[in-house]
């Protein structure tokens, strides 16, 4: 037998988590961070308890948000508004991400890569897209041809519409670079041609 005793009380390891995270950050950090995980709408007084501040206090911060575009509203209930991620900032997070990580000569040869496994599915089921798959099946299943069902393996849908995605934010990042590019050779071609 030990003669260590329990501890009489025992601390809630979220809460003491919850309580560092208030007292170092600001009230905009936290409904930032909790926002931008943030993908189905919510209201102003979820965001608000998740981030542990007032709901008036995460409706200023949220309209905020989403005059910067970071956020997306859309009407609730009973006039309400219900915020979420928009779709356009995780783009631009994800292209940036990329940007970072990659050049711009590797970035286009990943995407012809790409591309050439984008059309490798494409033939390999006799359709353009993963949602023409499934209308496929279906069809397939509601005819009862009688004959066969081939079983599609939905690791393979899942990796293809992987692929569509991440193709989609290589596109918008070579984009990006190079809009950035021109931005960058437009500076120094008028930077030269400003007298001293």
């Amino acid at each position: 037998m030990s003669d260590r005793h329990p501890p009489d009380t025992f601390t809630d390891i979220n809460e003491a988590v919850g309580t560092d995270w208030e007292s170092n950050t600001t009230p905009y950090e936290r409904i930032r961070h909790v926002i931008s995980h943030t993908y189905s709408p919510l209201s102003a007084d979820t965001v608000a308890d998740n981030a542990r501040t007032a709901p008036k206090t995460a409706r200023k911060h949220l309209n905020a948000l989403a005059d910067e575009g970071f956020v997306e509203t859309t009407p609730g209930g009973h006039g309400s508004t219900r915020y979420r991620r928009s779709p356009e900032s995780l783009v631009m997070e994800q292209a940036s991400d990329i940007l970072e990580h990659v050049s711009t000569d590797e970035l286009v040869t990943r995407i012809q890569e790409m591309r050439e496994q984008l059309t490798e599915y494409q033939t390999e089921f006799g359709v353009e897209s993963p949602e023409e798959l499934a209308v496929s099946q279906t069809n397939q299943v509601l005819a009862e041809s009688g004959g066969p069902q081939a079983e599609i393996d939905p690791e393979r849908i899942r990796e293809w519409k992987t692929l569509r995605r991440n193709l989609a934010f290589a596109n918008a990042a070579l984009s990006i670079g190079t809009a950035e590019q021109f931005i960058g050779d437009d500076r120094r071609s008028t930077d030269e041609n400003v007298p001293a």
